[in-house]
């Protein structure tokens, strides 16, 4: 095809940082669900990450061929936004320790950070094993390739991933943003609203099902979704980026790409 659709175009920009909606890591620059894959920090990343990041690199230093302390490292850089040299220092860790699988499911969480969508996925490929599958993995497996456009090859990945862990609200969210890119937004709402019935759903699957409805026009329902159970000031960041994606829903139209910053609708963890 000459172009993506118009709203795959709208949301392709930011469309990793709305399909990981459950995904690889801790605190993060999007949403993601990968954090159980691999041990946390000790010192919470979420209090100060870049003070943690600086421990860490302390540590590092002074021993980088120790894999956990590359991968808290990792983890670390990502949490506070150094999304290169994340990557950077868990290429270098993978090389070191080829077979470590939380390593390669970190390093391909960050390889999605930076937009390696392709490389990502492959990576992320030999982070499990067809007779050991990691539903997380599945899940942000899904996710690339739903940024490489392969739609309908993603949706397999997220149905393996739900035949591990049925109903899984992070896995419904992203399959139905999966619907959203391929602009089938009632399919995606049908999909959203299932994993927003679960009482397991966070606050990024709600922000999703608003984006959902929103993009079908109903905004008051959009917005009266994303008001709930926020802080007023939160709600009211969120209602904003909303009414901005869907003001400019009709910029694809006269070939402008808009750059939505679609991972901002929802809280960090």
């Amino acid at each position: 095809m000459r172009e993506q659709s118009s709203l795959a175009r709208l949301l392709a920009s930011a469309a990793l940082t709305a399909i990981l909606a459950a995904g690889l890591g801790g605190c993060q620059t999007m949403p993601d669900i990968t954090g159980s894959l691999s041990s946390k920090p000790e010192t919470s990343t979420e209090a100060d990450p870049h003070r943690t990041a600086e421990i860490y690199g302390e540590r590092y230093r002074a021993d980088p061929k120790n894999a956990e302390v590359a991968l808290a490292y990792g983890q670390a850089l990502r949490a506070s936004g150094q999304r290169s040299q994340a990557a950077a220092v868990l290429e270098q860790a993978t090389i070191a320790h080829p077979g470590d699988k939380p390593l390669l499911a970190a390093y391909g969480r960050a390889l999605a950070d930076n937009g390696n969508f392709q490389q990502a996925f492959d990576v992320l490929s030999r982070a499990h094993s067809p007779d050991n599958p990691d539903w997380r993995i599945l899940s942000v497996q899904g996710a690339a390739l739903d940024q490489l456009g392969r739609h309908e090859e993603a949706r397999r990945y997220y149905a393996s991933a739900l035949k591990i862990v049925p109903d899984e609200p992070s896995v419904l969210s992203n399959l139905g943003l999966s619907y959203v890119l391929s602009k089938n937004l009632p399919k995606a709402e049908e999909v959203l609203r299932q994993a927003y019935a679960s009482g397991r759903a966070d606050a990024r699957v709600r922000q999703n099902l608003a984006l959902a409805i929103g993009l079908q026009g109903r905004f008051a329902e959009a917005e009266q979704i994303v008001r709930a159970d926020l802080p007023a000031d939160e709600a009211a960041a969120n209602v904003a980026y909303l009414k901005q994606m869907l003001s400019r829903k009709d910029e694809t139209r006269t070939g402008a790409v808009a750059k939505m910053p679609v991972a901002s609708l929802n809280r960090p963890e």
